[in-house]
């Protein structure tokens, strides 16, 4: 059975001392917790939140990263040194990245086999947008982006790849994919890796939704028969709001 992975998506939101007053609250309630918990938080606070999420189930994470070592990369953050202070995950190819910073399916798979390398747990983020659903090509999408994203990759570093569905037009805008359509989209990018690397590995792989998640539509999502946890944004913002997603089965 696939464990359920509940990341918090911080974007550029919280100061040092809101993320230090954040992870000392979520974890009172989720120190039970039988779910993967993560914080992925910006670059200024993941020192912060890592001391604070020591001797705790929380795991950290960092929103980006570059596929290179060092060099002249003026504002970029190599996997290395995300490695060194202690960072578990790294969101890759987020639909804002993709957006706003020219992140392309190539970008992404060299990230991702960076990030594996190194052995930091990668979240890997694949959707389609509005007009692609409308016009009938979320199918498409969505498959040929995990199959772009993966390429190159082992079987076995497939296993250890997190895929994140968001559907562009949920995120953000308080509007939910149905768990039905969610989880049917989700199979999909669970048939493609099956496809490329069979089924064994498909079923191992953990792929989350991450539209619009939050405390009332956690339950129904993460209960449907593809779903493994959720990539969640704004309701990540909240401790006690982001705890109840996260214990959304007790």
């Amino acid at each position: 059975m696939r464990k359920k992975v509940i990341a918090g998506n911080w974007k550029m939101n919280k100061l040092p001392n809101e993320a230090i007053s954040f992870i000392e609250e979520l974890e009172n309630y989720v120190k039970d917790s039988e779910n993967e918990v993560v914080i992925c938080a910006p670059y200024t606070d993941l020192f912060y939140a890592l001391n604070m999420a020591q001797g705790t189930n929380i795991k950290i994470g960092a929103q980006n990263m570059n596929w290179e070592e060092k060099g002249a990369y003026t504002g970029e953050v190599s996997g290395e040194m995300l490695k060194s202070i202690g960072v578990e995950y790294v969101i890759i190819g987020h639909s804002e990245r993709r957006a706003y910073y020219n992140e392309t399916d190539e970008t992404v798979n060299k990230k991702l086999k960076k990030a594996l390398s190194l052995e930091l747990k990668p979240i890997v983020c694949v959707g389609e947008s509005l007009e692609q659903r409308e016009s009938g090509d979320a199918k498409t999408i969505v498959t040929t982006q995990t199959k772009l994203a993966l390429e190159g990759l082992t079987n076995k570093e497939v296993e250890d790849t997190i895929i994140a569905y968001e559907p562009i037009w949920a995120i953000g805008t308080g509007k939910t994919a149905t768990k039905e359509d969610a989880n049917e989209t989700i199979k999909w990018i669970r048939e493609e890796v099956a496809k490329n690397y069979g089924e064994e590995v498909a079923n191992k792989v953990i792929i989350q939704y991450g539209g619009s998640v939050k405390s009332s539509n956690a339950k129904e999502l993460f209960e449907m028969s593809d779903i493994d946890g959720g990539l969640v944004g704004g309701a990540s913002l909240v401790a006690e709001e982001f705890a109840k997603i996260v214990n959304y089965n007790k």
